[in-house]
């Protein structure tokens, strides 16, 4: 009984670290400009948890240690491409087609606690030709 004791004292105590508990969503700026509703439709539910400041933080992000893991794939997924920051370059957005097309995203832990993100081949076939229209080589403002 004292190693449960002990668990669940450092359960309770890893609570008290401060990062991942308070989630924010910073303001939206841009958006791409989407070849249709359905594509923006179909990225927004695979997508726009960890690629948009329209992240929707379920109860469990809140509880450390998982809090500590949804926080660090939110910060990872917005700083390689964010599709409410538009008017900053994107240079992955390039790339989201084909990794529909490898099945990289989402990720394969991310579906189970997420289920309207996995979607049907037809589904990520119209995500994917959506993308190529809507995002293309040349995604993002370009540098000058």
């Amino acid at each position: 009984m004292t190693i449960f004791k002990w668990v669940l004292l450092g359960a309770i105590l890893i609570q008290l670290i401060p990062f991942g508990h308070t989630h924010t969503n910073p303001p939206k700026t841009k958006e791409p400009a989407w070849n249709s509703p359905e594509t923006r439709e179909l990225i927004q539910r695979a997508c726009f948890d960890c690629h948009s400041n329209e992240t929707v933080w379920p109860w469990y992000s809140r509880v450390a240690p998982v809090s500590w893991l949804v926080q660090s794939d939110v910060d990872d997924g917005r700083s390689r491409l964010n599709f409410s920051e538009w008017d900053r370059s994107q240079p992955h957005a390039k790339d989201v087609a084909q990794q529909m097309k490898q099945n990289d995203m989402p990720p394969w832990f991310y579906l189970p606690m997420h289920p309207a993100a996995k979607l049907t081949g037809a589904e990520t076939q119209a995500l994917i030709a959506g993308a190529e229209k809507s995002l293309g080589p040349q995604a993002g403002p370009r540098r000058r």
